[in-house]
């Protein structure tokens, strides 16, 4: 029999006094009882231990707030575990019936937003059918809580406390999931600076200084998947005449499949370019600090009698945001020629060509998603032709790196990583002055 506790006729007019149903003693309100408990702890455990994580390890400022937000919420239903227990058990007691109250409406609002999270980023079945009988739980933990309650004292206080609540969530949650993925991109930019080609003292050989210069004016720093650079050699001459159209049209659908620059002009007689030097210029692993820049310089060296008419040099680099995932070191590479596997995709168009595999393993940038997803890797390839070397990085599954991915998969991949290439070049130096002084 539930006992009620009707206004104190002594108490002064315009006093307000909480009329509650007092203590239950049938197994269907100890069941009511243990099931709101249940979904409060259920609730506030995997959340204040999520928010633990972030708190220590998230990547941004907004992410350690997200941490510091889950820590409240799960503190204040720990805290309502006692006054919801203490609201069936002791009977009517106006301070702790608002505090089951209030704690029960957090985990509802905590369930929902989490919900969210996991339905639209996660791919674990098991958290997202765990997301949502939270989430029912909770709306039936709140209803239970609010039956209980014949009047609310300092209904304002109440109210203002959950609307202060629901905001504080929503706007942190707009921020960091809505506003930030959508903001302004930032890249690098890499710079080519080719020098003066100087003469060998025997005056067989001449070398052509080039500075590859990093420069990061933006507030966010970045992981390098690979850095390539490399020169051509090439002979071009120009005929007096416009070259047969079909001719021309077949020259320029060739040289339209590689990324080393191609003639437009249907006088210019361009012969293939052919690779003289190639190597990587930041090793791939290292990161770039916000607002830092990086110099690095290399040297091409060829034979005085080349028959090259000039050089072209590029630099390419490839980078993932640290501010989306945390990546280890490159272990070990792998190699194709000693039988490591290389993707079907990979192969496409590229038959014969080498690959030096490299694989590191990476964390998403919060806790939610670090349970909710699929665990992922950090692959790159780096393919080798008669152009220099592709340096392909993938993020993917772990088993499912022989995947083949759509486009729009492969979109959202990079975006949600921050994953970008940077080209730089092409740069020309004509060597007609310095095959001159041989």
């Amino acid at each position: 029999m539930t006992n009620s506790l009707g206004p104190d006729s002594g108490s002064r007019s315009g006093s307000h006094v909480m009329v509650r149903r007092g203590l239950t003693k049938s197994k269907c309100a100890q069941a009511e009882m243990a099931g709101v408990v249940l979904v409060l702890l259920l609730t506030a455990l995997p959340v204040g231990w999520c928010g633990l994580k972030d708190i220590k390890d998230a990547l941004t400022f907004p992410g350690c707030v997200t941490g510091a937000a889950l820590m409240l919420a799960a503190l204040i239903m720990v805290v309502g575990v006692a006054a919801v227990v203490d609201c069936w058990i002791r009977g009517p007691i106006s301070n702790f019936g608002v505090v089951a109250l209030i704690s029960t409406g957090v985990a509802f609002l905590t369930n929902v937003l989490v919900a969210f999270q996991t339905w639209n980023d996660g791919e674990k079945v098991v958290y997202k059918v765990l997301s949502i009988a939270l989430t029912v739980g909770s709306v039936l933990a709140v209803i239970q809580v609010w039956r209980r309650l014949d009047e609310i004292p300092t209904p304002k206080r109440v109210a203002a406390a959950l609307i202060v609540s629901t905001i504080v969530a929503v706007a942190n949650f707009s921020y960091q999931y809505l506003f930030q993925p959508h903001r302004r991109e930032v890249a690098p930019l890499v710079q080519l600076n080719v020098g003066k080609a100087v003469l060998s003292e025997d005056r067989k050989a001449f070398s052509v200084p080039v500075d590859i210069k990093l420069v990061n004016h933006s507030d966010v720093s970045f992981y390098v998947l690979g850095a390539e650079f490399h020169a051509m050699g090439e002979d071009v001459t120009v005929s007096g005449t416009d070259l047969d159209r079909s001719k021309w049209r077949e020259g320029a659908e060739e040289w339209a499949m590689y990324r080393e620059k191609h003639p437009l002009t249907r006088r210019e007689v361009y012969q293939p370019g052919k690779l003289v030097a190639a190597q990587p210029w930041i090793p791939a692993g290292h990161w770039v600090e916000a607002k830092d820049e990086a110099l690095t310089r290399t040297v091409v060296q060829l034979p005085i009698d080349t028959l090259f008419d000039k050089l072209t040099f590029y630099a390419t680099l490839s980078l993932a945001r640290k501010d989306r995932l945390v990546m280890e070191k490159f272990g070990n590479p792998g190699y194709s020629w000693r039988g490591v596997d290389v993707p079907h995709w990979l192969k496409v168009g590229s038959k014969g060509n080498d690959v030096i595999v490299q694989t590191a393993e990476m964390q998403e940038n919060n806790a939610i998603d670090s349970y909710a997803r699929e665990t992922r890797r950090v692959t790159t390839y780096w393919r080798f032709g008669l152009h220099g070397v592709d340096v392909l990085p993938v993020i993917v599954p772990v088993g499912e790196e022989g995947r083949t991915f759509s486009e729009q998969t492969n979109r959202e991949v990079r975006n949600r990583y921050g994953m970008l290439d940077v080209l730089a070049g092409p740069v020309e130096q004509t060597l007609g002055e310095i095959k001159s002084r041989r």
